[in-house]
């Protein structure tokens, strides 16, 4: 039997993939998805294997010691799978004990290290080492949302990056030294990708920085343009903007790393009023002067009692997260009492603590008075019990109640129930609403859609309810 000659084809060649692991904070997140971006606008693939990728990217955290051995670890698995890596963020700035850099003294063999927020040197360290494909087709990328990029986080939810570094100078933390002084983001070039995140289907827009309270600080609040519009590079201009432009899609606008400022006074009311969620993820780290003082913290305790106090007449939905220190060198008993005594008083919605854990390049690891580790964990624990109880009574309080749901899964059209999130809860970090299988037959969920449920328990830090 003759074969028959088929027609020449001309192969396409397959478009280069690159494996994709982001470790470490939402801001991190932000920066991998600028590079995922770039690399989707430049016609590269992502794979969803180290070992079905032509070459690995680690966007690696560098903050506590845990987070350090994540980032060295899942560079040594990447380079065992793969072989070519290229590493970059927060690790990627840190020095070695002989002086060099942390991440070539570990893994020599690694293609190219940058530090964080260095979208071109990532692009750069690619083409070297990956060429990129011809003529990519920007606009048929999937899953972008337009001007503002790809994202990482599920389509109904974003991160909305406002500012890099930091001007403060805390010692127990490096990020300073990591990620430099504070730079704000143009006011325009924020609210443009805002209003494209709601374009594209966000129902969530969470606020982040390194200090949301300094936004502008650092441009002395020039004023930049918005849809036409003059609008001050400063936190209230912006927090108002983002609420007038989220409210046509019934979209949220939550804060995070709020510090408690006096000009934070000035958003409560837009809290009350609705204009944005009446959240506010404030980092204290603790309550007492004097250890304030030894962290180089930017308020005392007193101050932020009195302020949370003012801020929930105004505003008494207020929901207010925070993050503490226990057993920072030289604290005592005593203060560490006033520590829990500050829980209580002021409330604290959502509480997360850390054990103190040297940081190397902290000027805190020279503070004397460093407390053994079984101490600084066992007070953590102290600590959890208390906010806990608070957290839990608070939650309780909510039984009966009927509130907006942001649904995050729901199989099934959510007829045997599903989970979401109220907005006391921001994603990964706070509770959970449990939603029951739905009473009337119509009834259905959506995955980004929200609903109305109501409040029927509470479990621990999640709460159970009834769509209604």
């Amino acid at each position: 039997m003759s074969e028959v000659a088929s027609p020449e084809r001309t192969a396409t060649p397959a478009a280069p993939k690159v494996g994709f692991v982001s470790l470490g904070c939402p801001k991190a997140l932000t920066d991998s998805e600028l590079i995922l971006t770039q690399l989707s606008a430049e016609g590269y693939r992502t794979a969803k294997t180290f070992e079905g990728a032509d070459l690995v990217i680690v966007n690696t955290c560098g903050f506590i010691d845990d987070a350090v051995k994540e980032s060295l670890d899942t560079i040594g698995e990447a380079l065992a799978e793969n072989g070519r890596v290229i590493v970059t963020g927060c690790l990627g700035a840190k020095t070695g004990d002989q002086g060099g850099n942390l991440v070539r003294q570990m893994h020599p063999s690694v293609l190219a290290v940058t530090g964080p927020h260095a979208t071109q040197e990532v692009m750069d360290a690619v083409h070297a080492n990956l060429p990129k494909p011809h003529d990519p087709f920007v606009d048929l990328v999937p899953n972008t949302f337009g001007i503002a990029g790809l994202k990482l986080t599920p389509r109904h939810y974003a991160y909305l990056k406002i500012s890099e570094g930091c001007n403060h100078r805390c010692t127990f933390c490096i990020i300073p030294s990591m990620r430099g002084d504070l730079v704000s983001r143009p006011v325009g070039d924020v609210l443009g990708e805002a209003k494209a995140l709601f374009e594209g289907g966000v129902k969530e827009l969470l606020v982040i920085s390194q200090d949301t309270s300094a936004y502008g600080v650092d441009v002395k609040y020039r004023t930049g343009f918005w849809d036409g519009k003059p609008v001050k590079t400063r936190m209230l201009e912006l927090v108002r903007t983002l609420g007038e432009i989220a409210e046509p899609y019934g979209a949220w606008v939550r804060l995070h790393y709020v510090y408690p400022y006096p000009s934070v006074d000035e958003i409560i009311p837009l809290m009350a009023s609705g204009q944005v969620l009446p959240y506010l993820d404030v980092p204290l780290q603790h309550s007492h002067p004097d250890v304030l003082k030894r962290m180089k913290r930017p308020a005392s305790g007193e101050k932020n009692l009195e302020r949370l106090a003012r801020w929930r007449e105004v505003c008494p939905e207020l929901v207010i997260r925070s993050t503490f220190i226990a057993g920072f060198p030289g604290e005592t008993e005593q203060e560490f009492e006033h520590l829990l005594d500050f829980i209580r008083e002021a409330q604290i919605d959502r509480a997360g603590c850390f054990a103190y854990s040297p940081v190397a390049g902290a000027t805190a690891n020279d503070i004397p008075g460093m407390l053994p580790p079984a101490e600084r964990e066992a007070r953590r624990a102290r600590f959890m019990e208390v906010a806990e109880a608070v957290s839990i009574a608070k939650l309780r309080q909510r039984v009966g109640a009927t509130m907006q749901v942001l649904v995050d899964s729901a199989p099934g059209m959510g007829r045997k129930g599903g989970v979401g999130r109220t907005y006391a809860d921001a994603p990964e970090i706070d509770g959970t609403v449990r939603l029951l299988p739905p009473e009337k037959i119509s009834k259905t969920l959506k995955v980004g859609e929200f609903t109305r449920a109501r409040i029927v328990g509470a479990e621990g830090h999640d709460l159970i309810a009834l769509p209604i």
